[in-house]
């Protein structure tokens, strides 16, 4: 079995006494590597994890500051990928490199644990759209992603140069990714920066927070309008973070409406985040720049025309 991808990771100071287990599971699912504690023994078993320095490793073993790891994720079994002609999205454009999909929220990106049918690759399969397998088996096309309850735009690589193109692009934060939201609050700037470095929350490991030692996340955003207990919001990505809006958004006291992860429990009555992927612009790799822009779904557009008539009625 061949490598499939490789990286490597250094311990911090903060994460120094973890499990290495736990550590390197963590450090993987950052990187939206899709792997389990037990995978991972099983590659430490295998030798598919080296340390800088020598000796023999064990999962239950603390990690230290300073040590680095090296890893050869192999490649995924193949699966057979079940075209689903069920799956509501709609292509905002498409050659023979890329396409792009505006996702309804609720509908996941790609297959992976829990979620084998019913996604957006699912979907395009079922359309005929042969996607690029650089990726891997369970990822055809996917450069990048956007949460299931987050609405928007999505490229997906149909070549294996679109895929080299895009991927490069998103690594140099040379992508446009443009967001509005409604969030909770009265921000007090109109605009502004939040960079805060995000990693995974060790009190949950299915959430992210915002964390010293973990990666730095860079989140710009405009205060659009400014109602009574919310503000209309339009985010710019300069990194591209798990969960990096809503984490962001949750630690300056701003938690986006309806998110059932990070936010409170009395919310908009919206269905997940009202969160939107609404601009998406990059390089084609022929050069040309392309851009896009996707309307706001009709729940989250009633929500914010609600949130202006009370103002006028006030």
């Amino acid at each position: 079995m061949r490598p499939a991808i490789h990286v490597q990771y250094e311990v911090s100071a903060e994460d120094a006494g973890e499990r290495l287990d736990r550590w390197m599971t963590d450090r993987l699912q950052e990187d939206d590597i899709e792997v389990s504690r037990t995978q991972v023994q099983r590659w430490l078993d295998e030798g598919c994890i080296r340390r800088s320095r020598p000796g023999r490793l064990k999962a239950s073993e603390p990690v230290e500051a300073g040590d680095l790891y090296e890893v050869d994720v192999p490649e995924e079994e193949p699966l057979e990928l079940v075209p689903d002609d069920g799956v509501p999205f709609v292509v905002a454009y498409e050659d023979d490199d890329v396409i792009v999909v505006d996702k309804p929220r609720g509908v996941v990106v790609h297959p992976g644990a829990g979620h084998m049918r019913g996604t957006l690759v699912n979907g395009l399969l079922a359309r005929g759209v042969s996607l690029c397998t650089l990726a891997g088996a369970m990822r055809p096309g996917v450069v990048h992603r956007i949460d299931k309850d987050t609405s928007g735009l999505v490229v997906f690589a149909k070549s294996d140069r679109a895929y080299r193109t895009l991927v490069e692009a998103f690594r140099a934060h040379d992508v446009e990714r443009e967001y509005v939201a409604i969030a909770h609050g009265r921000l007090p700037h109109r605009e502004g920066t939040i960079d805060m470095p995000i990693a995974r929350d060790p009190a949950d490991r299915q959430r992210m927070a915002v964390r010293q030692g973990g990666k730095r996340a860079v989140t710009h955003f405009e205060v659009l309008e400014l109602f009574a207990n919310y503000s209309y919001l339009r985010l710019r990505l300069e990194t591209g973070r798990t969960h990096q809006i809503r984490v962001h958004l949750a630690a300056i006291g701003h938690p986006i409406a309806g998110d059932p992860v990070y936010g409170p429990r009395h919310t908009l009555p919206i269905d997940g985040q009202a969160l939107h992927a609404r601009t998406l612009g990059f390089t084609h790799p022929d050069g040309r720049h392309l851009r896009f822009e996707s309307d706001m779904p009709l729940d989250m557009a009633g929500l914010l025309e609600g949130l202006r008539q009370e103002r006028i009625g006030t």
